[in-house]
């Protein structure tokens, strides 16, 4: 499954960043949201399913000083973040399956935007407790990721809306085309689980911060 998942992405990667801001209905702050949640002394971060670094150069943004390790299992979205962030000796990357795995520990921050969904429930849980357990004390967890609706008749609801949503925004047919044959791997699944399941792995504040329609950032901290 996730070898078909990545040969998605890496087929999709050229236009990825040009489409991400009319496919994600209040993008900047979806992501604004993820870099307010990182506590304002963070020294490293870990970046889960990097991508083209879309996170992460807001992220080096706001912690300029800071250490960013981007992992992801496509080669292409990888080089596009090479690209992005240029020659920063304190970002590093890896290419590899974080669900799969072992995850560095003693972290201030382990970050993730629009990845998780990819995996299946079980990995997801997986995850999450990696993610714990690559925290140290005070350290937080964030998930900014596309969420199922709570049943499925408001799935169907989100669905619809966010079709209205992108070709409101100005979306072509084309890059419909391209998110939805992406969001052929999608393995959604709704906020109320996931809150769950940070709690399960250890997080006593898990929590959904931000939502709109099928967007949602959750954050957790290690006590």
């Amino acid at each position: 499954m996730m070898n078909r998942t990545r040969e998605v992405f890496d087929r999709t990667a050229s236009t990825y960043d040009h489409d991400r801001s009319l496919l994600i209905p209040g993008c900047d702050t979806f992501y604004r949201w993820a870099i307010d949640l990182i506590p304002s002394q963070t020294k490293n971060i870990l970046d889960l399913g990097a991508g083209s670094g879309l996170l992460t150069v807001l992220v080096r943004n706001r912690f300029p000083e800071a250490h960013i390790h981007l992992i992801d299992f496509s080669a292409p979205m990888l080089a596009l973040a090479g690209d992005r962030l240029g020659n920063d000796p304190n970002i590093t990357y890896q290419r590899a399956n974080y669900a799969k795995e072992p995850l560095s520990d003693g972290l201030c921050a382990v970050v993730t935007s629009l990845s998780v969904h990819h995996l299946d429930d079980h990995d997801k849980r997986t995850v999450f407790k990696k993610a714990y357990s690559a925290l140290k004390p005070g350290g937080v967890f964030i998930n900014a990721e596309q969420v199922a609706g709570p049943t499925p008749t408001l799935d169907a609801r989100y669905r619809s809306l966010w079709l209205r949503q992108v070709r409101a925004a100005g979306a072509t047919d084309q890059q419909i085309e391209a998110s939805l044959y992406r969001q052929q791997e999608d393995r959604c699944s709704p906020v109320k689980d996931q809150l769950e399941w940070m709690s399960e792995a250890g997080f006593a504040d898990a929590d959904c911060w931000y939502k709109d329609n099928r967007f949602a950032v959750m954050a957790g901290t290690r006590a």
